[in-house]
């Protein structure tokens, strides 16, 4: 049987038993990580990458070049259909989400305008019917108008 302290004996030639205890305990490095995050390439760099690709003529310069930038063949191919659709316009540059439809667009703003004009109508109802109490107050009481600005009839 092996002896435990013959495994974890200290070396011969360091004398200092602090030294020989740093040097064997290597502690993990307590930083976390930031987790990966996905590339996103801009449409001057996706049009550069494509031109560099279409001039590759030797065997292996496509694979050197996928390798120098990173990216993969399947990259190129999604990036070339994109180019020939659109032409080199707006295609390589294509917004991630659900798109924008301008006529749902266009009833959502008349809904929120009819809700308004309603709620200024509410208002209105609201004020006319407070000044119309308060004429009557003032005439019960017999307090003066004359004080403040007529109406225009």
């Amino acid at each position: 049987m092996h002896n435990r302290k013959q495994q974890i004996s200290i070396p011969a030639d360091s004398q200092d038993p602090v030294a020989a205890a740093s040097s064997k305990v290597q502690r993990p490095d307590p930083e976390v990580t930031p987790t990966a995050k996905r590339r996103t390439f801009s449409k001057a760099e996706k049009l550069r990458i494509l031109a560099a690709a279409d001039a590759c003529v030797a065997p292996g310069d496509i694979g050197a070049l996928l390798r120098r930038e990173g990216i993969y063949s399947s990259h190129l191919a999604t990036w070339r259909k994109q180019r020939k659709v659109a032409g080199e316009s707006t295609a390589l540059e294509r917004k991630r989400g659900p798109k924008a439809d301008p006529a749902a667009a266009e009833a959502r703003r008349v809904q929120e305008l009819e809700r308004e004009v309603e709620r200024l109508r509410a208002k209105l109802a609201k004020a006319d019917l407070i000044i119309d109490v308060q004429k009557k107050l003032s005439t019960l009481l017999g307090l003066s108008t004359g004080d403040t600005p007529s109406e225009p009839k």
